[in-house]
């Protein structure tokens, strides 16, 4: 067990020092990233503490925050969010949102796949050009991007997790789409008497860079001469939004109606934005009823300069129905509700189901 964790801490700090050398410390990469919406958790049970639970997420969830959690599906568990960005089509005229669909399913004692697909749509968003700036004159277009998720996950001993993840990345319109691809990786270490403590470590988004192509990014001229031309432009190659997430987690864990109360911390380094510090608290009772919230923290969050729009305040609910009366019967049905602020914009609101059995 001590060569175990002399592994665990040794690839942590690794990882964390190479990532650091890597990526941190240039300011002149912040916001130069695509593919962003791989920065956005679309799991209600997640946000509802700012996706803290890096050291203790459990099931589907856990293929955004820490894939290692995968390997915690004890048979199959099916899930479903929808997430109604910045209030939705009530606070964007796009109404941006976002459907998440996961598969979860126990192939070997001791090793779990997992599959998920993220689609986000931003509604119908009128044409306009310079020649017709005029809203509601020329159509309208639907810009949409997927994510496609397939997962691994494998646990070492009864301590040690680990995970991988293979994604493709897809954006499109009309006329311009553009794809790619990214893996990302997690390990989770469970010690104490209870397993009370956890921490966890996951790398997230690395992978090549992509861009955009299509008809789109041509555009038809008439020369001095009268002929017509087609003049096409490149798109710059833009790279993906990795970063590093560690946390740590602690149950406080009471005999009387099964109480739990969790305090976990997380740390994300970006390397295209500020990084994250995140603190979440998170209560159960009775194994069925979950209440938690979370605080993410940035620089320039107090003085009203931060870089990204989902931070501070967050909170959200879990109801957990068994619906088998069998001890060792693990059927049941959760229900997850997140928010989370955004300041300057409309909070966002999640809500979410998976079954299991």
């Amino acid at each position: 067990m001590k060569n175990i964790f002399r592994i665990f801490a040794v690839v942590v700090v690794l990882s964390t020092v190479s990532f650091q050398s890597a990526m941190a410390g240039n300011d002149e990469r912040r916001g130069t990233a695509g593919a962003s919406e791989l920065l956005i958790n679309p799991w209600a049970r997640n946000t509802g503490w700012g996706g803290v639970n890096v050291a203790n997420v459990r099931g589907l969830s856990s293929m955004f925050s820490n894939v290692a959690g995968l390997a915690f599906v004890e048979n199959i568990e099916v899930g479903y969010t929808n997430t109604m960005l910045y209030g939705g089509k009530s606070g964007l005229t796009s109404g941006a949102s976002i459907n998440t669909f996961g598969l979860g399913i126990r192939i070997f004692e001791r090793g779990v796949m997992g599959v998920y697909v993220m689609s986000m749509g931003f509604g119908d968003i009128d044409v306009t050009t310079y020649l017709s700036p005029e809203a509601g004159v020329n159509g309208t277009f639907s810009p949409s991007y997927m994510n496609i998720n397939v997962a691994y996950a494998h646990s070492f001993t009864n301590t040690i997790h680990g995970a991988v993840t293979m994604k493709v990345i897809t954006e499109s319109t009309d006329n311009v789409s553009g794809s790619g691809f990214a893996i990302d990786a997690g390990i989770q270490y469970v010690t104490g008497d209870d397993d009370e403590l956890k921490f966890g470590i996951s790398l997230k988004n690395w992978g090549p860079s992509m861009k955009f192509e299509g008809t789109g990014m041509s555009l038809q001229m008439i020369n001095t001469a009268g002929n017509n031309f087609t003049v096409e432009t490149r798109s710059a190659e833009m790279e993906l939004p990795t970063c590093l997430n560690i946390g740590v987690s602690y149950d406080f864990l009471f005999d009387q109606w099964d109480q739990r109360l969790t305090v976990a911390g997380a740390f994300t380094s970006n390397a295209f934005l500020r990084d994250n510090y995140t603190l979440g608290v998170e209560y159960s009772l009775l194994n069925m009823f979950q209440v938690r919230a979370g605080y993410i923290m940035q620089p320039g969050l107090w003085t009203g300069n931060a870089a990204t729009a989902n931070n501070g305040i967050c909170a959200g609910a879990s109801v957990d129905v068994p619906l088998s009366k069998k001890e060792n019967n693990n059927i049941g049905l959760t229900i997850d509700y997140s928010y989370q602020s955004a300041s300057p914009l409309r909070g966002t609101h999640a809500i979410g189901a998976s079954f299991r059995f």
